[in-house]
């Protein structure tokens, strides 16, 4: 049977330019690996820039094997209540809320993705953004990322180690197989905070370490701000490098990934509403886990839409990043944990236990939340100390603050329900297949 993929691309903007190069990343999964390849487009856009949209995908002529899939947000819920047919009455509308929400969860539409993969028979979900673009190869052919994806993905670890550039592997997890592969950016910051370092660093600092747990020593969280959302600098691309074994999330990027049906079958990303990095739980999983991987170096073009230059896309994007800092209180404690009980995190056939990592979000949940309050007071401090829309924002801050730290707790409890819930969902969805309308799929549109 002929490997199947899934190349995603979520997207609530105008995106043309991006929809034709991801377009021509499928044609080259199918032309050099000979896969099928289903490239996905999960469009929030309104109705005028879907049809521009639909425009694009509609005027080029995919490769053999390439099928796309343009679904708007309504086929999408359609798609989300079949497979949710089979989960208790009383919990429907909220897990259909935790997957197709009103407000921006990176979450969310990466599941979704994660779901229609798996009614579509692929065997791993190649995820892309909106607002990234490829770099070029000596002969100005794009570097697509797909293609250490499908070298390494699937594959016995140990039988890679010859095709790596660089092997780290643990001769104890030789025998697994690659489950994730995946690259950085380069260009503007992953989290629109320049300005920020530009002003002040000294406060760029005190917010940026707010990612770290409050017990953190000065010296590291120097380092972790100094790491921080830079991706893999500004280095272009110039020859494949690729480095087998555990992969450090702190050098992956959500725009450049690829996982194995092994990972995203077992356990969802957490659903969080806005709230950036909400999209990044199952890298630490796979790392602490001990889960093989390859990290590469064809690394994504990032760059800033105009609209979060607008006042209030400045301020949506602010309090997302707020939520963020507030999320990382349960989530340290997620990983704290998931990295001292690295054996409890697979069964006898190493396939994730997702009945841990529920435990341990609710575990999590409960947790004082006195550090909550802290970074929120830093914020505040550290945003009025900027001026001008900064301090704006910290009068936002100031009246939300209590129902942001509620927020935080809620995202973690929702996490833990999703993934009680996620292994039915899969399965069902499995069963359901995907139902799209006719104009919405097809091999060579």
């Amino acid at each position: 049977m002929t490997r199947r993929i899934c190349l995603a691309l979520p997207t609530n903007r105008a995106c043309p330019e991006t929809l034709t190069a991801i377009g021509a990343e499928a044609d080259h999964a199918a032309r050099h690996f000979g896969v099928e390849v289903h490239l996905l487009i999960l469009d929030s856009c309104d109705r005028p820039v879907f049809q521009e949209h639909a425009d694009v995908l509609a005027a080029g002529t995919r490769a053999p094997g390439v099928h796309v899939h343009h679904l708007d947000e309504d086929v999408q819920r359609a798609f989300l209540r079949r497979v949710l047919e089979e989960a208790p009455e009383t919990e429907r509308d909220r897990l259909l809320e935790m997957m197709l929400p009103s407000g921006v969860s990176y979450g969310a539409c990466t599941n979704r993705a994660f779901l229609i993969a798996a009614a579509l028979g692929c065997e791993s979900v190649h995820r892309r953004d909106s607002d990234s673009a490829y770099q070029l190869q000596r002969d100005g052919a794009p570097a697509h990322p797909v293609h250490p994806e499908l070298t390494f993905l699937g594959r016995r670890a140990g039988d890679a180690v010859d095709d790596a550039t660089r092997s780290e592997l643990d001769p104890a997890v030789a025998d697994r197989d690659v489950v994730l592969a995946g690259g950085s950016f380069i260009g503007e910051l992953s989290v629109d905070i320049g300005e920020m370092e530009a002003l002040d660093p000294e406060v760029y600092h005190d917010v940026v370490s707010l990612w770290a747990p409050p017990e953190w020593p000065e010296s590291r969280k120097r380092e972790l701000v100094a790491e921080s959302f830079r991706g893999a600098g500004t280095e272009p691309y110039v020859r494949d490098h690729t480095l087998l074994g555990v992969v450090d999330p702190m050098r992956v990027d959500m725009c450049n990934i690829a996982l194995r049906r092994e990972v995203y079958e077992e356990v969802p990303l957490p659903p969080a509403r806005d709230t950036i990095g909400s999209d990044y739980f199952l890298l630490h999983l796979v790392h602490d886990a001990k889960l093989p991987g390859v990290l590469h170096n064809r690394d994504i073009v990032n760059f800033y839409t105009p609209e979060r230059r607008t006042d209030a896309g400045f301020r949506a994007y602010h309090r997302r990043l707020a939520k963020f800092f507030l999320s990382m209180l349960h989530f340290n404690d997620i990983y704290d944990r998931m990295a001292a009980g690295s054996a409890d995190l697979l069964d006898g056939d190493l396939r994730v236990r997702p009945a841990e990592i529920a435990r341990l979000a609710r575990r999590s949940a409960v947790l004082d939340r006195s550090d909550n309050v802290h970074r929120l007071a830093v914020m505040d401090r550290s945003y009025r100390k900027l001026g001008g829309r900064y301090a704006e924002f910290a009068d936002l801050l100031a009246e939300e603050g209590p129902r942001l730290l509620d927020e935080a707790r809620e995202d973690i409890e929702d996490f833990a329900r999703l993934t009680d819930a996620w292994g039915a969902m899969v399965r069902t969805a499995r069963t359901a297949g995907l139902h799209e309308p006719a104009a919405a799929s097809g091999p060579g549109r």
